[in-house]
Parts: C-alpha cells; structure tokens; sequence
C-alpha cells in the first residue's frame, strides 16, 4: 500500500489585526485552490483568550484584542471561507463557551464575546439549512490548555472534577458533528451545571457567577 502524505502548510496569522487576518484568508483560499482543488471543507474556529479581572483591566487596549480574536476574526474568516464552503460543502466548527450562558462578572468581555459566538454560530447554522454546510458550535467548561494562565488566573485556578483535557472536547465535538447537532455543550457536569443555569433569573446567574469566577481568582480582581 502507497502511503500518503499529508499535505499540509502552516500560515503564521495574529488574529487580533484585521490586515493579517485577511492576508491570512488570501493565503488560504490560494491553498485550497491549488494544493487542495476538490473535497469538503471543515473550518474550526478555536483561537480565543480571556481576560481576568475587572473591567476594564488590565486595560481597554487588552479587552479589545480579545474581541478582535474571539468574535472579529471568527466572523472574518468564515464569512470570507463561506463561498467555499457552499461550493464543496462541509461544516464549521466554532468554539463557543459554558461561559455564554450567563454573565461572568471578572471575566465580562469574555463571557460576552461567547454568548455572541454560541448565539452567531446557532443562527448561521439556521441560515446555512439547504446549503450542504453546516455549524456547530462547542461549550466546553474548564479545559486543561493554557487559558488560564494566558486570562491571568494562574494554572490550577479550577479544580480537576470540574475540568476536562482537550481530547475529551475533540470527541465530543466530533460526535456532535457525526450526529448533526448544532450546539454540544461538553462533559455531563458542563450540560447539568448550563441547564441548571439559564433557568435562574439573569441577575441571580451573573451574581452566582461572579462569586465562582472571584474564587477562581483568589480574590485578585481589585477595585
């Protein structure tokens, strides 16, 4: 049996600037046509970042990189991809958060810039019925990456019970999207604790919430 090579390439983007994002597009739709011509395509947003503490700190110029890279550039790329995506069909993968379920006071950018790409995700996949392309997006809840460290937490700042490994999000993301849902919120605990959730009044969610994201914090949002 011939082995086949992967035919891949590495395209070096920063998605908190628009220019490279849409250099970055160029460069792949120049792949797809000529080192990739035929087949579907699956496009996985999953570049994000949050951000510790109250707002606007550390400082606005943070917060609005983080919406740059959690909602700019998500809509940037799969706007700029869907032509392609409808030629040859397939689906988009968007990592959303069991943050976009309610307000996260200390982390509020980031819970919102969630709640807009679950709500985004969830309407595109609507718009997208008849097309051959689908959307789906992913919750998970505290995750072994380094999201933690990079939003200002520290690692260790949830307890492992609570938390899932990134292998354990891919599956479920890949069954989900064998099974044709549009939303899969990952981990049983994760789909107990958003039901539970979005039946509290907003108010009580986002004070719940804070009290949870503080303690993650130890306590180091300061006035």
């Amino acid at each position: 049996m011939r082995n086949k090579q992967l035919n891949l390439r590495h395209i070096a983007c920063d998605l908190s600037d628009p220019g490279q994002v849409a250099d970055g597009l160029r460069q792949i739709e120049d792949f797809l046509t000529s080192r990739a011509p035929t087949g579907k395509i699956l496009l996985v947003n999953n570049s994000g970042f949050g951000v510790y503490g109250r707002f606007p700190g550390p400082s606005v110029a943070d917060q609005l990189e983080m919406l740059d890279v959690n909602i700019r550039a998500v809509v940037h790329l799969t706007g700029g991809l869907l032509p392609a995506l409808k030629a040859r069909g397939g689906a988009i993968v968007t990592i959303a958060s069991t943050a976009a379920f309610q307000p996260t006071a200390f982390l509020s950018a980031y819970g919102a810039s969630k709640a807009f790409v679950l709500h985004w995700s969830l309407a595109l996949n609507e718009e997208l019925r008849g097309t051959g392309v689908r959307a789906l997006a992913v919750c998970p809840g505290p995750t072994s990456t380094a999201f933690f460290k990079r939003a200002g937490l520290g690692e260790g700042a949830v307890p492992d019970f609570l938390g899932q490994t990134s292998e354990q999000v891919v599956m479920a993301a890949l069954r989900a999207l064998e099974s044709g849902k549009a939303m899969v919120v990952s981990g049983w605990l994760n789909k107990v604790l958003a039901a539970l959730v979005t039946k509290l009044p907003k108010p009580l969610a986002a004070r719940l919430a804070a009290i949870g994201v503080e303690r993650w914090g130890g306590g180091r949002a300061k006035p």
